[in-house]
């Protein structure tokens, strides 16, 4: 009889997150408690608190707050992990834009996805407007290939 492993993974996940949040609300309300300040801060936090409370709730409620863990191989991992690194060293030569649309496309395809509506649309729909968000909210400049910057 095989013992099963507990996978506390995304338990620490979700702490780290909880925990990093907390930490940053507190960083902005200590350096400025004005409303400017914290007018996109204090609301993404709590949403943010509030879907990892929501996840814990219901991963209690369904007694799987720790699942059993079948690790997976390696030679599963490192193309992901190598696809992310060819994703950051591409920022600059093609572009945020583009290189975040090819790399969720090479990522949900990695993954398994095979509907190439799916991969296509979902990879061209959020990646350019992660890339757009970035664009408008960073204060300086990014390299783009196909929005304006």
């Amino acid at each position: 009889m095989s013992e099963c492993k507990r996978d506390y993974g995304d338990f620490i996940v979700l702490m780290g997150l909880a925990g990093f949040t907390l930490w940053y609300l507190l960083d902005a309300i200590s350096v400025s408690a004005t409303p400017q300040n914290l007018l996109l801060i204090l609301p993404l936090a709590v949403i943010v608190l509030a879907i990892i409370a929501l996840e814990l709730i219901l991963r209690i409620k369904h007694g799987s707050l720790f699942r059993s863990s079948e690790e997976e191989p390696l030679h599963k991992t490192l193309p992901v992990v190598g696809l992310f690194a060819v994703y950051v060293l591409s920022l600059e030569a093609i572009g945020f834009d583009i290189a975040t649309v090819a790399f969720l496309a090479l990522f949900l395809i990695l993954k398994g996805e095979r509907n190439w509506l799916l991969v296509g649309g979902y990879s061209i729909a959020f990646g350019l407007s992660v890339a757009f968000f970035f664009s408008q909210m960073l204060p300086y400049p990014m390299t783009l290939l196909l929005l304006p910057s």
